[in-house]
């Protein structure tokens, strides 16, 4: 159920939320399904509804740094990230303060918090009118490609009560990076670049493997109902074809992330266009290579996490 983002919708959206239940809401990176972080039982149904394994934990969203200073435990490194890229795509992992009331289902029970302020002026909005924090993963089944449209939430959980915020500006999840030791690890790419991060807090060492601290970091994810080929120069009879970059391949079997090669073009089309492809009649779907440069880097993540063998 779409609505448009009037003050009656949103009056009606806290009271959903007050009321122990979810509501669909717009990001800049991809729309959210959102419910009260300090409501375990809330946070629960966020669960129930994505099939979503309970050892992935939230991202958990706030109108603002300071909303935060009661949950986790601040440092410099955090700081510097939250004035340079806050509000934006970029989740900062904490160590969690144990007074905090946040659900602990929430976190999946890890001594640390995931934590942003989003910058979309309607996610802003309702989170600073509800008082609280909003534990908020991609509003689709867990595994699945994430929405970047209120059509695309509707199309996964129609009777979910979902503001309409257009489509998402960056079009992919925030980059998440652990700040819990001394060292900062980038536990997963997005929408903002290794590189861009990297300037302001100096080189980002990876996670250990087999380490879950985050959300997104299971090895399948993302994943279409169509299998998923990478690094295909060209498509063969009866695939579906995701094209980057000038390419001689068109007709109705052949979408393109970006016909100029932008790489942020072609984060913004990503799930849009996988979702647009996984239909019949097509038996898979091939997609070009993508260089491993700035947002690359996530592009190439989603699409091999979307391509990996089925996590159960």
């Amino acid at each position: 159920m779409i609505f448009e983002p009037l003050s009656d919708s949103l009056e009606k959206a806290l009271q959903i939320l007050h009321q122990g239940e979810l509501i669909g809401l717009p990001t800049e990176t991809v729309y959210g399904v959102a419910a009260d972080a300090t409501n375990e039982l809330a946070v629960a149904k966020i669960f129930e509804l994505k099939n979503r394994p309970t050892f992935n934990p939230l991202i958990i969203h706030g109108p603002t740094r300071t909303c935060f200073e009661e949950h986790v435990l601040w440092n410099e490194k955090a700081d510097v990230l939250a004035k340079t890229f806050w509000p934006g795509p970029l989740t900062l992992v904490l160590p969690r303060l144990v007074s905090s009331p946040l659900s602990l289902l929430a976190s999946a029970g890890l001594d640390s918090l995931a934590i942003r302020v989003p910058n979309h002026p309607l996610a802003l909005t309702l989170l600073q009118k509800f008082g609280k924090l909003l534990a908020a993963p991609s509003a689709n089944p867990s595994g699945k490609t994430s929405p970047t449209q209120a059509s695309h939430v509707e199309e996964d959980f129609p009777n979910l009560f979902i503001l309409d915020g257009g489509d998402t500006t960056v079009g992919l999840e925030s980059t998440i990076v652990d700040l819990t030791s001394p060292s900062p690890r980038l536990l997963r790419p997005g929408g903002i670049s290794q590189e861009e991060v990297e300037s302001v807090v100096g080189p980002l060492k990876f996670p250990h493997q087999n380490s879950i601290k985050a959300p997104g970091m299971m090895k399948s994810h993302y994943a279409p109902t169509l299998p998923l080929h990478l690094n295909v120069q060209e498509p063969s009879e009866g695939e579906a074809f995701l094209a980057f970059g000038p390419t001689p391949y068109k007709g109705s079997s052949v979408l393109n992330l970006s016909e100029e090669g932008n790489l942020t073009e072609a984060a913004a089309n990503l799930f849009k266009m996988i979702r647009l492809l996984d239909r019949p009649p097509f038996q898979k779907i091939s997609v070009a290579p993508i260089p491993l440069n700035g947002l690359g880097l996530a592009l190439n993540d989603r699409l091999q996490r979307a391509a990996a063998t089925r996590e159960l």
